[in-house]
């Protein structure tokens, strides 16, 4: 039996990932018992706690916070279970392996295409995703990598809202209001960019910015489609929670797993969108 938590199942993302998983499982013959932190590292807490009560021989954590949830993985290593983490990483405790996309590799991707999209110039705003998750660590990173190397390009405003679209939608709202002009925005995920373009077509000024995303959910890549995002970061969700059960599967059969995984991203645009 295997434990997945995940951060929330309120994000078409996520449950994605999850559906991996649950076929990977299925092929596998082994059981999974997925919970739903709900964004909450207190639920978090209770939820893998509750798993290693029900002494799941793996568990599979993706957490709501790298630092939060961390005294869960340490009590799973006090109880001689092994802990993988998927898409984002803890800040400590013993994992075996982390399944993830490069996202550093992501954010300079997007990056990039924004940087060529903008000849080099205009002012940019960096919508960011959770504080204190790795995704949104790295993808900033990246990002600000290729930024760093455009001197005619301004960061004008930096801002979290929290990978949620309606928060895109309300920060971006005020950031609009605040810079009579904005070229690009990056958001470090799919939901917050949506709620920008929202934002954005509500003040009659969407036609002069150029979005870029990260996730490539269907919305998004339906937006690309509609011509309102120019791109988007495609994860492998499905392929995430595949690789999870697989890895976790292939360690208690005293295989030897690498320590990270990584899953391949590509660049969605319109002239690659399926």
């Amino acid at each position: 039996t295997l434990g997945l938590s995940l951060s929330t199942l309120n994000n078409p993302f996520f449950v994605t990932l999850k559906e991996g998983a649950e076929e990977k499982a299925a092929e596998l013959g082994v059981k999974l018992i997925v919970v739903d932190s709900q964004d909450d590292p207190a639920k978090e807490a209770t939820n893998i706690e509750d798993l290693i009560q029900k002494k799941v021989d793996a568990l599979l954590i993706n957490p709501t916070d790298a630092d939060a949830v961390v005294p869960s993985v340490q009590k799973a290593n006090a109880a001689g279970i092994p802990v993988f983490t998927i898409d984002r990483s803890a800040a400590g405790g013993e994992v075996v392996s982390h399944i993830a996309s490069d996202n550093v590799a992501g954010g300079k991707m997007a990056g990039e295409y924004l940087a060529k999209l903008l000849g080099g110039k205009g002012k940019v705003v960096e919508l960011e995703g959770i504080a204190g998750t790795s995704a949104a660590r790295d993808r900033g990173k990246g990002f600000n990598e290729v930024m760093a190397n455009y001197p005619d390009i301004e960061i004008v405003a930096r801002q979290t809202a929290n990978f949620n679209r309606a928060e895109g939608l309300s920060v971006f709202e005020n950031i609009l209001q605040a810079q009579p002009e904005i070229d690009g925005v990056f958001a470090h995920n799919d939901e917050m960019i949506l709620g920008a373009i929202q934002a954005a077509e509500a003040a009659g000024r969407a036609k002069d910015i150029i979005f870029v995303g990260f996730d490539a959910i269907d919305d998004a890549v339906q937006a690309v489609k509609d011509g309102k995002l120019a791109a988007t970061i495609a994860q492998q969700p499905a392929e995430m929670g595949k690789l999870g059960v697989e890895m976790a599967v292939k360690y208690l059969n005293g295989e030897t797993v690498e320590e990270f995984i990584p899953v391949p991203l590509s660049l969605v645009t319109a002239e690659t969108v399926q």
